[in-house]
């Protein structure tokens, strides 16, 4: 029975809100979107402010690229600008096709899947190819977005811990005889600590045990291995079943796809629910990121600079040497990282400061990230900022 004094629902919706966002900002875990107007591929305006941005991820800067632009132009003024329908009905526009085939010789698979973007193409591979009775297991510190498929697939979900092969390997040894199928999640290059997964040993596990290894390559093609990705930093390369990556990153577009054999791809055509029941990619995307893919396979100096700025960058700040154009910078608490990005944004730095959930409870931090585009004197500065603060908040932990 429903009482006479009940507040109408839209009332109780926005208490609830209003309830949850008082708890966040109580706990500084509060996100605000802040209009950002970019001027090139590392300098932007917020709220009147110059700066230079350093958390972005178009690590080649490609999504400023003339080239690159001009193709997307191109293609919007040839194909329109939206696809107009799901691949399946009437939105396979010819690009689509053709940077398949392109991904697909890149990555050395027999077929490719484009799918709306990254987050889609996670959303749709476990769930396809995995279910109930069927085990994952999936890197601690993998993308949300890999775990978010995964629970989608309702197959068993447990965690291993981070690079952690003994770890992994005792849990297929304890999981793996009881589930009908399994798969084993993992990012190659993690995007809040810029590590590589150990994907040979990994990929031994997996044949080992008969499970199916998922590597989602995001933040890898474009800067990894002169920007093969994270499979070929490895020799021999380590080439997963499941290859997953994203268009809008080194490749500075917006979309995801999935690498893999022909009969998985076809599978995933029928069965994957975030291309089936999904409008397709606009051309202008598409047409950018096949562009953006042919200048990563010819210009290996502009793929290896990012990476290479980043270990100037540590040098200078006194931190270990990184092996992508990732740099965690820890502090600990929201409050410390929040501090510090304020006090970067002071000096012309844009450094957003990345909180839980996004990262672990009490390793909140910078996340430092260098683009092709980045000068060296501004990142000589940036160094010599950090080097001075960092000490102070290690002691403050």
């Amino acid at each position: 029975m429903t009482s006479t004094n009940a507040l109408p629902a839209a009332a109780t919706l926005d208490a609830f809100a209003s309830t949850k966002l008082a708890g966040l900002e109580r706990s500084e875990l509060r996100r605000r979107l802040v209009e950002t107007d970019g001027h090139d591929a590392v300098r932007v305006e917020q709220d009147g402010r110059a700066l230079l941005n350093f958390c972005s991820n178009d690590y080649l800067g490609l999504s400023r690229h003339p080239g690159v632009i001009a193709a997307a132009q191109a293609a919007a003024a040839r194909y329109g600008t939206g696809s107009g329908a799901s691949r399946l009905v009437t939105g396979g526009h010819p690009l689509l096709f053709e940077l398949e085939a392109c991904l697909a010789r890149f990555k050395g698979s027999e077929d490719c899947i484009v799918f709306g973007s990254g987050y889609l193409a996670n959303l749709a591979i476990a769930p396809a190819l995995t279910g109930s009775g069927d085990l994952i297991l999936i890197d601690e510190l993998a993308h949300a977005c890999l775990f978010a498929g995964a629970q989608l697939s309702r197959a068993r979900v447990e965690t291993f811990r981070h690079n952690d092969l003994g770890d992994l390997e005792s849990k297929l040894a304890d999981l793996r005889p009881e589930a009908r199928r399994a798969m084993i999640l993992t990012d190659g290059v993690f995007s809040m600590d810029g590590d590589l997964a150990p994907l040979p040993g990994l990929l031994a596990l997996a044949d080992r045990f008969d499970a199916w290894a998922l590597v989602d390559d995001a933040h890898g093609v474009g800067v990894v291995a002169s920007g093969r990705g994270s499979a070929h930093a490895f020799n021999p390369p380590a080439l997963a079943p499941l290859q997953m990556g994203t268009l809008s990153k080194s490749l500075g577009s917006y979309g995801g796809y999935l690498c893999a054999s022909s009969a998985v791809c076809e599978l995933l055509r029928t069965r994957a629910r975030p291309l089936v029941f999904t409008t397709a990619p606009a051309p202008a995307s598409i047409a950018a990121a096949l562009q953006a893919l042919a200048l990563i396979q010819t210009d290996t100096a502009l793929c290896q600079r990012p990476t290479a700025l980043a270990r100037r960058f540590c040098a200078a700040a006194g931190l270990p040497e990184p092996v992508s154009p990732i740099v965690p910078v820890i502090l600990g608490s929201a409050s410390a990282a929040l501090e510090a990005s304020s006090r970067l944004r002071e000096a012309g730095f844009l450094v957003t400061a990345i909180r839980p959930p996004t990262v672990p409870r009490g390793t909140a931090r910078l996340r430092i990230t260098f683009s092709a585009a980045h000068d060296e004197a501004d990142i000589d500065r940036l160094a010599a900022l950090i080097s001075a603060w960092t000490p102070q908040y290690e002691a403050a932990e």
